[in-house]
């Protein structure tokens, strides 16, 4: 750890997301290192069974976001431990349908789990506390790809608002952009039909193990930096988006949601 790196021992820390996936993998490594945790998801009996497992102080916030009362919640973070040090957006939603069959409905899931309820957080705090904010966004966030639509535009707004944030406010961000990572995010993606996609997608399997990501998320975070990005073919893609676009385009289009991202 260098001199001017964050020292996580004792910082009050508020996860959404946290009962799975990226946000529960960070969950585990900042109890390693004694921050005090704030865990929201909806599902509170995961919360609970993660909270016995991690030896640091942690109060469970047990919430579903898509209709809580937000500004409600984040007093209560807030008097939990009496201030916040950093939050972390982890919670979020995927999509598997092509723009064609999504209607609106569903874009309005993803925009609202995905932009407005980190969005409606952050603006809650900015007014009394200047917390690191962490954002985990997605590749999808900076490029699209088949099947996401709704799903990358959000990310794209998410990334649009905190970088903002950036140049506007004195309050550190942290922008994340994960490619494939091996979470269930297939598995509770939705469709067309508003339902749950429930197929493991084969690429996401083979993604980055979610351990090493939030290894790299947190080690982001320390350095106090403002976009990292964790990602194997997908960083390849991406360069490609900038520098030679037709090719990125070819590429892309060969791929169908099926496949998985």
């Amino acid at each position: 750890m260098q001199e001017n790196d964050i020292n996580f021992t004792g910082k009050v820390v508020w996860i959404t997301g946290a009962s799975s996936g990226i946000g529960e993998a960070l969950a585990v490594l900042l109890a390693e290192k004694k921050a005090k945790l704030i865990l929201t998801a909806r599902r509170e009996a995961q919360l609970e069974t993660l909270a016995a497992r991690l030896d640091t102080n942690v109060i469970v916030l047990a919430a579903d976001l898509y209709d809580a009362d937000l500004s409600a919640l984040t007093g209560y973070a807030l008097t939990a431990f009496g201030n916040i040090d950093i939050v972390i957006h982890a919670a979020g939603v995927g999509q598997r349908s092509l723009a064609v069959e999504t209607p609106l409905e569903v874009y309005r899931q993803l925009m609202e789990i995905n932009f407005f309820v980190p969005v409606a957080i952050t603006g809650y705090l900015l007014p009394v506390c200047k917390a690191h904010m962490v954002v985990i966004g997605s590749m999808s966030g900076l490029m699209g790809f088949p099947g996401r639509t709704g799903y990358a535009a959000s990310k794209h707004a998410l990334k649009g608002y905190f970088e903002t944030l950036q140049v506007e406010q004195d309050v550190p961000v942290t922008i994340v952009s994960p490619g494939r990572v091996q979470t269930g995010l297939s598995l509770s993606a939705i469709t067309a039909s508003g339902k749950a996609h429930g197929v493991m997608d084969e690429a996401q399997l083979k993604g980055i193990p979610v351990s090493a990501c939030a290894t790299r998320i947190l080690d982001g975070v320390a350095k106090r930096k403002k976009h990292v990005i964790i990602a194997r073919k997908e960083k390849y893609l991406y360069w490609l988006h900038w520098w030679w676009p037709a090719l990125y385009h070819k590429i892309a289009k060969k791929y169908s949601f099926t496949v998985g991202k």
